[in-house]
C-alpha cells in the first residue's frame, strides 16, 4: 500500500524494472461522491507484483509514476470507465489492451472480469466490494484484497484473449478498437442533463418539467459543492413527486415523502423557493415538453414520417445482423446503433458504397468496420426500395 511520496518513488522504480504489460484498475466512489475521481489505483506487472496506491493521501500527485508507466502497454478491463479518472491524475497510456472489449470481439456472451477469468483461466475471483464507498479511510483490509484481485490475473487474461483474437483473425480489429478507446475525446456535455431524471417520462406539462429542472439544478449545485452523489442529497423519485404534486406552501412540500426527513427539513426553504420560482416562470422560459434532438426521430415513428427511411433501416439492420452472426460479434460492436440510425435517416445522395464508407468513417467507424459493412449496406439500401436523399429530413 503506497501512501507516502517515498514509497511512491520505490513503487515506481519497481514497476519500471518489471517486464511486459502493466495491469491497471481503479476504484471510485460512485453512488457516494459527486466526483468520479480515483480513490485507489491497483497496478501489477511481471517481476514487480501488485502495488496499491492511495491518490488521496498523495494529494493526487502521481509523481514518478508517470515515467514508470510511460512506453508500456496498459491492460484494463472496460477501459473507458477508468481512463477519465486516470487522466485526472495525469496518467495516460501510450498503448492499451481492453480485456472487456477483447471479450466482446471474441464473441463471448459474458464479458465481466470474473466471467472471462473463470472461462479462460479457470479461476474464480472473489467479489463483493465493487459498490463500496472507496472514499472511506482507512480502507478495510478485505477491501484491499478484493481490489488487488482485480489485477491479479489481468495480464494472463490479456494473453489468453490476444491468442483467441489472433486465432479468429480479429487481432487487428481489436487493436483498432483499443486505439479508438485510448484516443477518444471526453463526451460532450449534455445540453439538458436534468431530462435524465428517472421517472420524468410520467410528466406531461411544461410547469412540471420546470419544477424538475429547478430542483435538479439546486440538488446538483449542493452535491457538487459537498462532493456527494446527487441521489444522496435528494432521490429522483422525490423530485418527480414534487413536480406532480406541485405543493403551494412549504408545509405541503415537507408533508411529501423524503422532504419531511431531518436533512430535507433543513433545506426545505431552498427546495420550496426553487419550486416556486419554476412555477412562476413566464411561458417563454418554460422548458419544451419534447427534448431537443439533433438526430433522427424515434424509430417507431419512422414509418409515418419517412417510409423510405424505415425501409432502409429494416434492410440494413437485417444485413448487419447477418454479418455480425457470421463473424461471431455482437451487432452493436459491428456498428453503433446510433450511427446506423443516422446513416439510414440521412444517407449520402448517391447511395454508393464509397459514399457510405466515407460517411461511416466521418462518424467514427473504424477501418475494419467500414471494410465489412460499407458495400453490404449500400446493396441493402439499393434493394430496399428506399430512395436516398441529400436533404435533411
Amino acid at each position: 500500500m503506497v501512501e507516502q511520496p517515498r514509497s511512491l518513488r520505490l513503487a515506481a522504480a519497481a514497476l519500471a524494472a518489471g517486464s511486459g504489460p502493466i495491469a491497471i484498475d481503479t476504484e471510485r466512489a460512485s453512488g457516494y461522491r459527486y466526483s468520479q475521481r480515483a480513490y485507489l489505483l491497483q497496478l501489477r506487472r511481471e517481476g514487480t507484483g501488485t502495488v496499491l496506491i492511495d491518490p488521496i493521501a498523495l494529494n493526487g500527485d502521481p509523481g514518478p509514476l508517470v515515467a514508470a508507466l510511460g512506453d508500456t502497454e496498459w491492460v484494463l478491463h472496460a477501459a473507458s470507465q477508468d481512463l477519465p479518472c486516470l487522466a485526472e491524475l495525469g496518467l495516460r497510456p501510450d498503448r492499451l489492451f481492453d480485456t472487456e472489449l477483447a471479450g466482446r470481439l471474441a464473441g463471448y456472451e459474458r464479458v465481466s472480469l470474473g466471467a472471462l477469468t473463470e472461462r479462460l483461466l479457470s479461476y474464480r475471483l472473489e467479489k463483493g466490494h465493487g459498490a463500496a464507498d472507496w472514499s472511506r479511510r482507512p480502507l478495510p483490509r478485505e477491501w484491499l484484497v478484493y481490489a488487488a484481485l482485480d489485477v491479479e490475473l489481468l495480464v494472463e487474461l490479456r494473453a489468453a484473449l490476444r491468442a483467441e483474437l489472433d486465432k479468429q483473425g480479429k487481432l487487428d480489429w481489436a487493436m483498432q478498437e483499443f486505439e479508438a478507446v485510448r484516443t477518444a475525446p471526453p463526451p460532450p456535455a449534455r445540453p439538458e442533463p436534468w431530462r435524465r431524471t428517472s421517472g420524468i417520462h410520467r410528466l406531461r406539462t411544461p410547469v412540471q418539467l420546470a419544477i424538475v429542472r429547478a430542483l435538479w439544478q439546486l440538488r446538483d449545485d449542493i452535491a457538487r459543492r459537498r462532493d456527494i452523489a446527487p441521489g444522496r442529497i435528494l432521490p429522483d423519485s422525490s423530485i418527480i413527486r414534487a413536480a406532480r404534486e406541485n405543493p403551494t406552501t412549504r408545509e405541503d412540500l415537507v408533508a411529501l415523502p423524503v422532504f419531511g426527513g431531518k436533512q430535507q427539513r433543513r433545506r426545505s426553504e431552498q427546495w420550496f423557493e426553487a419550486l416556486r420560482g419554476a412555477r412562476e416562470l413566464p411561458p417563454e422560459e418554460l422548458p419544451a415538453t419534447t427534448p431537443p434532438n439533433d438526430g433522427p426521430p424515434p424509430t417507431n415513428r419512422w414509418a409515418e414520417r419517412d417510409a423510405a427511411a424505415a425501409s432502409r433501416l429494416s434492410a440494413v439492420r437485417n444485413v448487419l445482423s447477418g454479418i455480425a452472426e457470421r463473424n461471431n460479434l455482437p451487432v452493436e460492436n459491428l456498428l453503433l446503433p446510433d450511427l446506423v440510425r443516422r446513416l439510414c435517416w440521412q444517407p449520402p445522395s448517391d447511395g454508393g458504397a464509397a459514399s457510405i464508407a466515407a460517411q461511416l468513417h466521418e462518424r467514427g467507424a473504424r477501418r475494419w468496420q467500414v471494410e465489412l459493412t460499407a458495400e453490404p449496406i449500400a446493396k441493402a439500401m439499393d434493394e430496399s426500395g428506399g430512395e436516398t436523399s441529400d436533404q435533411v429530413k
